[in-house]
This record gives C-alpha cells, structure tokens and sequence, in this order.
C-alpha cells in the first residue's frame, strides 16, 4: 500500500509489545480503570503496533484486548478506543457495513468514504468487504440507495477513475462547456453528465475543468451543483468536488462541521480523527488553521471533555498557532 508520511501518528520506538500489554493489562484489573495509561499507549502506538499489543495481550494473559476494551470504558471514549484497534485494513470496510445496516443508511459515512478514496482504496475496500463480511458491497450499497446518488456511488465503486497523466486542454474545455450546458444553460439538470464527467476523469484534468469552467460561466462549479441539485446527490457530488480539490481541505471542512454549533457529530469525528491519523492529518491541520481562523486542536478543547478529549488531543498531535 501506498507510503504516507503526513500522519501525527507514527511507529512507536522503542516497541515493546509484551511490555504494552501488561501495563494495559494492569491499567484493566481490579476496582476502577486507569484510563490515563490506556490512552496515551493506544495513541502513541500506530495501528500495526496495537494490532501487535492485542496479540501479545491474548498470548500473556488469554483475554481478548478488545474485549476488555469494551467491558471497562464507556460512551465515546470506549468509541475511540475500540475505533483505535480496528485493524487499518478493515477501517473503511467496516464502516461502509454499519453505515448500510439495519433500519435507515447513513448516508454521511458513504458519501465521506467514497468520495475521498483513491481508486486502489476502494479497490481494497470491495475484496475486504467481500473476505470479511461474505457479501458484495456494490450489492449492499445499490440496496440501500436510489436515483442519482447510487449512480455517483456505483460510478465511484468501479474505482475506474483515469490516470493522472496529462492534460487535454481540449477535453478540458469540452467538459467545461458540457457541465456548463447540463447545469447553469439548461432548463432542470443533466445529472448523468455531472457523474460521468465527475466521476471517471482524472483528478489534475478536473481540477482544470474547474478553472475553465469559472471562466466560462461565472460560478465555481460548487456553486452550480448547490443550486442545480439537492439532497443526498448535492452532498455527494459537493464531496467529490472538494476531495479533487484537495482531500485535507475536505476532511479539514468535515471535522470542523462536525463540532460547530450546537452539539457534536462524535462518530464523524471519532473516524475521520482515527482514518487519517496515519495519513494525513498534519495537511488536514494546516486546512483547518487557513480555513475556520482556530486550530483543529483548540476546536476539539473547546468541544469535548475527559479523557475523550485526552486522546483527541494526543491523536492530534499539536496546535497549530
């Protein structure tokens, strides 16, 4: 898999996986849990060292980690946690079936992973969905939507997006000119045109197909999809716009919405805090401080408490004055 060097969380050195595990073993035993030992171990540790911690717990002491997790923490601290230990390769999967299970689909958890994935991601996301959980994930996803937002979804499935290798400044301005003539020109909207064109070219020819299209029309092409369409399809369409822009910047924008306001979208956070923490959560830090005028790690201070706020902190690895 791909290398990713923006992360806050890193390899722990010097590792010592049996030693991890006694010292969460005796942060669990007996009356009360020492939480503080339980978080900065499991936070400064990256996934492939928990995924070894869990190991060496079952080996020493025959529990499962996870377990214990879940029986000693409570409310969204435990969330974190147990979150935290999620082997990484199962993360997106994992979160794709609970988002398309039972009464209702969260839509949010589709539209955020499908829409910042790169091809090879969800590429992997689809085998592990089917290894792990026996079923086509295409299938499920196509099950629980309808109309243009499963379109978009099963075009983003196919992970078929071209490669980045050069630009046609000829394309370019035909996509333009077709996007402008499916949306602004035209009486109702020309969806299919804005998933086709939105979903299958390459990542650098449409963020100049962005450019070309302000000249052409007047607008950012953001600005067209939030007049021309609504609902579940707007938040997709708007999602993959600003994941071609700029991932961090997306995520950056997910995260601040998830805390403004009046109470706080807490699995949002917990997930997009924990997925990217080993990929890029230091550029998604450097989007938040441009963009919302405070920095992610004053934002989740003033936003939650406990030792929830301990581990966001500490996954978050440092202010950005």
């Amino acid at each position: 898999l791909l290398q990713y060097t923006r992360g806050t969380v890193t390899a722990f050195a010097p590792f010592d996986a049996r030693a991890d595990a006694e010292a969460l073993r005796k942060a669990m035993k007996g009356l009360g849990t020492d939480e503080e030992t339980v978080l900065t171990v499991l936070t400064t540790r990256n996934n492939a060292q928990r995924q070894e911690i869990a190991s060496a717990f079952k080996t020493l002491f025959g529990r499962d980690l996870v377990d214990d997790l879940k029986s000693e923490l409570t409310g969204k601290f435990e969330t974190l946690m147990v979150s935290l230990m999620r082997p990484a390769y199962i993360f997106d999967a994992h979160a794709l079936k609970h988002a398309i299970k039972g009464a209702g689909t969260n839509e949010k958890v589709l539209t955020e992973i499908l829409a910042s994935r790169t091809p090879a991601e969800v590429q992997n996301i689809k085998q592990v969905y089917l290894q792990e959980y026996e079923a086509n994930l295409e299938d499920k996803i196509t099950g629980e939507t309808s109309g243009h937002f499963q379109r978009l979804l099963v075009v983003l499935l196919q992970a078929n997006r071209d490669p980045d290798v050069g630009v046609d400044e000829a394309l370019v301005e035909q996509d333009a000119q077709v996007l402008f003539r499916a949306g602004e020109l035209k009486w109702g909207t020309d969806e299919e045109k804005f998933i086709t064109i939105l979903g299958t070219r390459s990542v650098s020819h449409l963020r100049r197909v962005f450019d070309k299209y302000m000249t052409i029309s007047g607008f950012q092409i953001e600005e067209t999809i939030d007049r021309e369409t609504s609902g579940d399809l707007e938040k997709l369409l708007l999602a993959v716009v600003k994941c071609i822009r700029s991932v961090p910047a997306y995520f950056a924008e997910t995260l601040y919405h998830s805390m403004k306001g009046a109470g706080t979208d807490d699995d949002t956070l917990i997930r997009v805090m924990v997925s990217r923490s080993e990929i890029d959560l230091l550029d998604i830090r450097r989007e938040f401080r441009k963009n919302f005028a405070k920095s992610l790690y004053q934002m989740i201070q003033k936003d939650t408490s406990g030792d929830y706020r301990k581990a966001l902190l500490l996954l978050c690895g440092g202010d950005d004055d």
